[in-house]
């Protein structure tokens, strides 16, 4: 292998979604650099994070129609069984809720949970609350997904955060996904929910680090039970 490939398999691709705000950020670089030279220093440094921030990588998605994979990249903040939002038009019985939460460090490429037919997208205005808080469900801006399964209809819900401001679905209804398929991106910070049917057991617990497209956070069709867990 050569240098070059070398090179060409450690550097991690960026989605075409960041190009033009690695591009501001590199132009406000150099112009800040006209006025004081370490802040053009500062803003290369930032231009570097903005790059990291829309990176794509390629992940390795298990494929079992009986897994739900994580959405996103980053912590599990919360598993309870709640009411769905309304706009989703899942039903009055709460169901499963697995949320993922990114920090502006992790990789903000969603992807699809489970293989299926986008059903249903639903877009709701709304706040830009802490994206941790639980009430960031119901009260912040959100495009909630549902996608037919084996298993039923799931929900996955992008949240906006508290520095997020724009949510991006490129997915359309009755398209076919399938699992661990990019379908959005939410720019810097938020949290991603995935609502599921009776029958699904999690895989994850609270605080554990989720990998978008690899990580299993919940099982269909098992007797196992919750998952235990302890800090080690």
């Amino acid at each position: 292998m050569s240098l070059i490939d070398t090179v060409r398999n450690t550097l991690v691709p960026v989605h075409r979604e960041g190009y033009r705000f690695i591009a501001i950020f590199f132009v406000v670089s150099l112009a800040l650099g006209f006025l004081w030279e370490p802040l053009m220093w500062i803003g290369f440094v930032l231009t570097a994070w903005c790059a990291y921030f829309f990176r794509d990588p390629e992940r390795m998605t298990p494929i079992d129609d009986d897994l739900v994979i994580s959405p996103a990249d980053g912590t599990v903040s919360s598993v309870a069984t709640v009411m769905p939002p309304e706009e989703l038009g899942l039903g009055s019985e709460p169901m499963l809720r697995i949320s993922v939460f990114m920090n502006v460090f992790n990789c903000h490429v969603n992807r699809a949970p489970m293989g299926g037919t986008v059903r249903r997208i639903a877009y709701r205005a709304g706040k830009f609350v802490n994206a941790e808080l639980d009430k960031a469900s119901q009260e912040n801006e959100r495009n909630g997904l549902v996608i037919e399964t084996k298993h039923g209809q799931i929900g996955v819900v992008q949240i906006a955060g508290l520095v997020a401001r724009r949510v991006l679905c490129w997915t359309r209804e009755s398209a076919s996904l399938e699992a661990g398929e990019r379908f959005g991106l939410i720019r810097f910070g938020s949290r991603l929910d995935v609502f599921l049917p009776a029958g699904a057991e999690p895989r994850v617990t609270v605080g554990q680090t989720a990998t978008g497209g690899e990580t299993v956070l919940a099982e269909f069709g098992s007797a196992k039970g919750p998952v235990i867990s302890r800090r080690a």
